[in-house]
Order: C-alpha cells, then sequence, then structure tokens
C-alpha cells in the first residue's frame, strides 16, 4: 500500500469520527461464545476457577470483543469492510461480565494500492477509561 490521497475522499474527511456502538457484555454471552467457539477455557465460563487466577473473576474471549469491533466496522460500511476490511491490533486488558464495550474510530488517512483506495483508522474498544483494544483498521472505499 503506497501513497496518501489527500484530507478528503469516498465523502470521508480525515478526522472524521465512525459511529460509536456501546456493546454490553453477559456471562450468558461469554458462555454462548464458548460454546460457539469450541474454547470451552473455564476461565471464561467457571467462576470459581476464575476467582483462582489473576482476574479474580470470568473474562470474555477476545475474539468475543474484537467481533464487537467487526461489528462497529461492518455497522459504519459493510460493503467496504467485506470487501477489503482488515485489522491491525492489540489486546491490552480483559473485558468482564457485565462490562460496557465502546467501539471508537477516526480516520487518519487514505490509502492507494494495487487492491483499490482504504480509509484507514485508528480504532479501539474501551471499557470505562480502559483501553481493551487498540489498533488500525482499514475499509475499502468505493473507487473514486
Amino acid at each position: 500500500m503506497s501513497g496518501n490521497t489527500g484530507e478528503s475522499l469516498g465523502g470521508l474527511r480525515i478526522g472524521d469520527a465512525i459511529p460509536e456502538r456501546r456493546y454490553k457484555v453477559t456471562q450468558e454471552q461469554i458462555n454462548r461464545y464458548a460454546e460457539a467457539s469450541g474454547d470451552r477455557n473455564p476461565l471464561h465460563t467457571d467462576p470459581e476457577f476464575a476467582k483462582q487466577t489473576i482476574f479474580r473473576r470470568t473474562i470474555a474471549h477476545g475474539l468475543l470483543t474484537l467481533s464487537f469491533l467487526s461489528q462497529a466496522m461492518a455497522a459504519w460500511d459493510w460493503k467496504g469492510w467485506a470487501a477489503g476490511g482488515g485489522l491491525d491490533i492489540t489486546f491490552l486488558g480483559p473485558v468482564y461480565p457485565d462490562d460496557e464495550v465502546t467501539v471508537r474510530g477516526t480516520v487518519t488517512a487514505f490509502e492507494v494500492g494495487d487492491e483499490g483506495v482504504y480509509a484507514v483508522c485508528d480504532v479501539a474498544c474501551v471499557v470505562n477509561d480502559r483501553t481493551v483494544i487498540a489498533g488500525t483498521a482499514r475499509r475499502r472505499l468505493e473507487e473514486a
């Protein structure tokens, strides 16, 4: 990927915010994710086991939390996300049952490459003031 196309493209401007989305995490949701994913680690599903860990309680699967970021990107522009979305993120902290995860993002650049034109965004999943996932998301734009 090379080349920054400037301050505005495809109806977006550098600095535009991705529509913020909020997701409430429940133990039932974590249990369902454990079954669907096959990741039945008791850290996620067994409160008595989890009390013996550094977390002192169950935690959501990292990929469950990451799915909120993907859902937010798809809600913003499902065609661009499905046609060429990508993530480069870091997991920074746990998410617990009853936490509310807020997904935020800002357009930081436009890039042109062999596969098309992309909006590059700084993104994060936040619980209260604690960032639990941070990184970069790219979504494909309609050809100008």
